[in-house]
């Protein structure tokens, strides 16, 4: 890095950096992160991007499976973003999470790497069926933001503004952002980073819209449940994970031109 410009960029994470909820598998993902590398790479063409997140990946397995090959690829910007999946497991331990993701941060920044993380937003004012888990999200970000202070981390602070939980920012599944909920994750990111252009228009409210009510409402949600949290039930019964015999998407550090997932989908904003 010289200067601010960040030509080597490795991100590190589950499915919401993956890029689940912005594109598909059949047409390739797309994402956050690749949003951001292609802001970086607007600035200087010559920016390297390796994504090695994978889907349904704990915070200990993020640390296990991607902190070295990370630093082996000696990146000076490196994202971390992990924690979801532990929280929604029954027997959430809000310490060892926290203590996966300050191990990865204090080894990352030990190399000289400027890093960055999220904090993540109250899940209960997306689906209701999830407001149980509001301690979790809060204990969780107090301890990301703790362990960022005690190593120089970056805190991208996006549980504090109320356009986090607009329905539209997010995929039907409500678990990950949806393109527009993407754009403005990559956008936050470089605000955080002072890329040149970046600024807080991804905390403005979208535009008055007509949100379900009454039966439509009750009816969102039982097709919520029978289409996506009954299957993500179904596999926690069977011990099993979205991620399961997956590999990260793009685990080369290549310039941004070259993406070997497939064609990306249109952007969200």
């Amino acid at each position: 890095m010289t200067d601010g410009t960040f030509l080597r960029y490795v991100a590190l994470g589950d499915s919401q950096t993956e890029g689940l909820g912005d594109g598909d598998d059949a047409t390739g993902l797309r994402g956050w992160a690749d949003r951001l590398a292609e802001l970086l790479a607007r600035e200087h063409p010559d920016v390297l991007y390796v994504n090695l997140a994978v889907r349904g990946r704990l915070a200990g397995q993020v640390r296990a499976e991607q902190l070295a090959p990370a630093l082996a690829l000696r990146p000076d910007l490196a994202t971390v973003v992990a924690g979801v999946n532990d929280l929604l497991r029954p027997r959430f331990d809000p310490d060892g999470t926290a203590g996966h993701l300050e191990s990865m941060f204090a080894a990352l920044t030990g190399e000289g790497a400027r890093v960055v993380t999220l904090t993540f937003p109250d899940v209960g004012r997306i689906t209701p069926l999830a407001r149980p888990l509001a301690p979790r999200v809060e204990a969780l970000n107090e301890r990301i933001r703790a362990a960022s202070r005690r190593h120089g981390v970056t805190v991208v602070e996006t549980s504090h503004h109320p356009v986090v939980t607009d329905p539209r920012l997010w995929s039907p599944d409500r678990l990950h952002a949806g393109p527009l909920g993407h754009a403005r994750i990559a956008a936050a990111v470089a605000q955080a980073l002072a890329l040149p252009d970046s600024d807080d228009s991804w905390t403005r409210p979208l535009p008055p819209g007509n949100p379900s009510e009454g039966f439509g409402a009750v009816t969102a949600e039982l097709r919520w449940i029978g289409s996506f949290l009954g299957p993500w039930l179904g596999r926690r019964l069977r011990g099993r994970s979205s991620g399961d015999d997956r590999r990260a998407k793009r685990p080369e550090l290549l310039p941004m031109a070259a993406a070997p997932h497939g064609p990306l989908p249109p952007g969200g904003g």
